[in-house]
């Protein structure tokens, strides 16, 4: 018991001094497909208790309403009242594997068991509709100054790349990312060449659209290659909060498995930039996507704005640091409680 207790202590001071240190936040929206795979849930936990993240609105790309739902209870969990958005029309459809046999499904039972947010269970009517959440939070920011990142699929980018002035903003949908976004980072395809799920389970023609239009902000991209072999969240469900719903969502998704760490790696890049994990793996050039949602990256060198990363750690080293950042951040929401404890 002596042990655990020294263990919480010293997570909850090192979150009190990651949240004192004089960094400032990048303003964030994650655009995620919250639904088929719980990296998703740990990219959320990360954005949402990071104090190197201002997390400004979360889109969901897959109509389910548990994907709204989850995102929603989720988020209140670790003290967020970020405003989600869903692409509709909504379904109540939930997740089967019908792949492998062998992952479980976890939006539902997250939105039901921590229901809460701005959208409690039966709610997610009440979401933005995603086009004008974003362009609401982008009309309201300061210049050159949002990190779009991208970790699904395409629709809710493909319209507000076709967007026309409304009630938030003059400005088309271009000219809106021209003015305010700074970056947009994307988990999708494989470098310098692949055919990645993202890119084509929804309409790889809208894919094709964005990747292929985007103007306005420099486009960072977190290939298949980057997350395939780097595994993260065992130590969450062996080692995190009993009451940790994305702990839970790990649990219900792969048991006791440690996953593929595809999105948090994305978010982590988006919050912090290269760090000590990634470099570029070209800073010139430009990626290319095919109507079937295959990718190739074309090397140009008369184009820049556009890169992809690597590694710059090995795959153990990078599943270490994910573990250890999940772990510290489903721990952060715990500190009053820990520092008041009793138990010797």
């Amino acid at each position: 018991m002596i042990h655990r207790l020294v263990f919480h202590l010293a997570f909850a001071c090192i979150i009190q001094a990651h949240a004192a240190s004089p960094t400032t936040a990048k303003r964030l929206i994650i655009d995620t497909d919250l639904f088929s795979d719980v990296d998703d849930a740990g990219a959320l936990l990360l954005a949402a208790t990071s104090s190197s993240a201002d997390l400004l609105a979360v889109n969901i790309n897959f109509p389910s309403t548990y994907s709204a739902l989850a995102a929603s209870a989720i988020l209140a969990h670790y003290g967020s009242n970020t405003p989600i958005g869903i692409r509709r029309p909504l379904t109540n459809v939930t997740f089967f594997d019908s792949w492998f046999f062998e992952l479980g499904e976890y939006t539902s039972k997250v939105a039901y068991h921590w229901s809460g947010g701005s959208l409690p269970w039966g709610h997610a009517e009440d979401a933005w509709d995603p086009v004008a959440l974003y362009r609401k939070i982008l009309s309201e920011a300061p210049d050159q100054s949002v990190t779009i990142t991208s970790i699904g699929f395409f629709d809710n980018l493909s319209g507000l790349l076709n967007s026309s002035s409304d009630i938030y903003s003059p400005l088309s949908g271009p000219d809106l990312i021209a003015a305010k976004v700074s970056e947009l980072v994307i988990m999708g395809g494989e470098y310098p060449s692949g055919y990645e799920y993202n890119f084509w389970g929804s309409n790889p023609s809208i894919t094709a659209h964005v990747v292929n239009t985007w103007k306005g902000s420099p486009i960072t991209f977190s290939g298949f290659e980057i997350g395939r072999n780097v595994t993260s969240g065992l130590r969450l469900i062996n080692e995190g909060p009993r009451d940790d719903p994305v702990k839970a969502a790990y649990v219900y998704y792969g048991y006791t498995t440690a996953r593929p760490s595809f999105d948090p790696l994305t978010v982590l890049y988006a919050m912090e930039g290269l760090g000590d994990l990634f470099e570029f793996g070209v800073e010139y050039g430009y990626n290319h996507v095919e109507q079937n949602g295959s990718n190739k990256w074309v090397y140009d060198k008369g184009v820049t704005g556009q890169r992809f990363l690597k590694l710059k750690v090995s795959e153990h080293e990078a599943g270490a640091e994910v573990d250890r950042r999940l772990l510290q951040a489903a721990w952060s929401t715990q500190r009053d409680q820990v520092l008041t404890r009793q138990e010797l």
